[in-house]
């Protein structure tokens, strides 16, 4: 799954790079914060505290291999957690669809939350969605793109340089790869209770590539028409 979320970002940073420089410009991501809040923590951390009647456990910073793990002894570490609240701005894609298939099917119970003003983008979506109860408090961004990464220029710069048919070859495999992460995305979603128009007219249609990414962040209504979020307060 790793090799085809990055042949599916090779292929998002390949259209950018064949776009002429008129044709790049920065969205202003009108459904959005202009500065999210997400926090800076390069590894997400995970720290409990008690808020309210309710303790906690505070998700904050980048989505980096092996979080799941690190959920589960945290969440095992302390029953009384009744929640996890996230603020996050994604990071590794499998990581992050790994923790949310691994909240679902181990803390059946846990409550998932994007408290006001907090935003939870990209990969963290996916770890948010593993949750059976799901609150976007109204101010909350649960915020989507289309998976990319600018680490593959290099890799897209030396195909372009080998010649057209290597060029070829290559956005055919992205082609076939493309169609895979579709294809479990939407799995995803099925086995999470999710909508599967939250890809078709959200996810898949907002493109994120380098600085001309964009940024979509769910309606309160939206939150609730997709199943995204499932319990009102």
């Amino acid at each position: 799954m790793t090799r085809v979320r990055d042949l599916f970002a090779i292929g998002a940073a390949l259209l950018c790079a064949s776009a002429s420089p008129g044709a790049q410009s920065n969205n202003p991501n009108p459904t959005c914060p202009a500065t999210p809040n997400w926090a800076a923590n390069q590894v997400m951390s995970l720290t409990t505290e008690d808020r309210g009647e309710y303790r906690v456990l505070l998700a904050e910073g980048m989505i980096t291999s092996g979080l799941a793990n690190r959920l589960r002894d945290a969440l095992s570490a302390d029953d009384t957690i009744a929640e996890i609240w996230f603020r996050s701005p994604g990071g590794d894609a499998y990581a992050g669809n790994e923790a949310g298939r691994m909240l679902r099917t181990e803390f059946p119970g846990i409550i998932t939350r994007i408290p006001a003003g907090w935003s939870c983008f990209s990969a963290c979506n996916f770890v948010f969605m593993g949750g059976q109860l799901r609150i976007v408090e109204r101010g909350g961004n649960f915020m989507v793109h289309m998976f990319t990464h600018t680490g593959n220029r290099d890799v897209i710069r030396q195909e372009v340089e080998a010649g057209t048919e290597s060029t070829v070859e290559l956005i055919g495999e992205i082609e076939q790869a493309s169609a895979q992460l579709a294809t479990e995305d939407n799995d995803f979603l099925i086995r999470m209770g999710v909508s599967r128009r939250l890809l078709s007219e959200v996810m898949y249609a907002t493109q994120a590539v380098g600085s001309g990414e964009t940024r979509r962040c769910l309606t309160q209504d939206e939150a609730y028409s997709y199943n995204v979020a499932n319990v009102r307060e």
